[in-house]
């Protein structure tokens, strides 16, 4: 699932809190356990260690997708772009065909992106363990 915070920070000079998913489904259909995230440990621009806290809000709106259609990384930000597609009418002896839409633009700073990064390889580990994936060999360039 995509999640998008569309609500703009508050006026009041506090930050919005972030924007995580709640728990989900986990490998092979079984349900997670709920549990908030730890708080997490930041330093401040003055150098001094922050306790971060987080907050659910239930009525931020889930974003659906079923591809990438763009992932940048321009030294600052990764950029994702998140798709859909619809298929057209189908119709007797045409091809398939359909259209693929934007659903949501995702921005991360450089420690989101590795968070992101860190985050998709635990799963990535825990969907192979479970058979869900095969982890696949690299090849050596020139060979087949």
């Amino acid at each position: 699932m995509i999640f998008r915070n569309s609500d703009p920070p508050s006026s009041k000079g506090a930050a919005a809190p972030a924007s995580t998913p709640s728990p989900a489904k986990g490998v092979a259909g079984s349900a997670a356990a709920p549990s908030s995230p730890p708080p997490a440990a930041t330093t401040t621009q003055r150098g001094q260690a922050a306790s971060i806290r987080y907050v659910d809000r239930p009525e931020i709106a889930e974003t659906f997708a079923d591809s990438i259609s763009g992932v940048t990384f321009d030294g600052q930000t990764l950029r994702i772009e998140f798709a859909v597609t619809r298929l057209d009418e189908i119709k007797p002896n045409t091809q398939l065909s359909g259209r693929r839409y934007p659903a949501c633009r995702m921005v991360l700073p450089p420690a989101a992106a590795i968070d992101l990064i860190n985050r998709m390889q635990q799963i990535a580990a825990a969907l192979t363990q479970a058979g869900m994936v095969r982890q696949s060999q690299p090849t050596m360039p020139g060979t087949t």
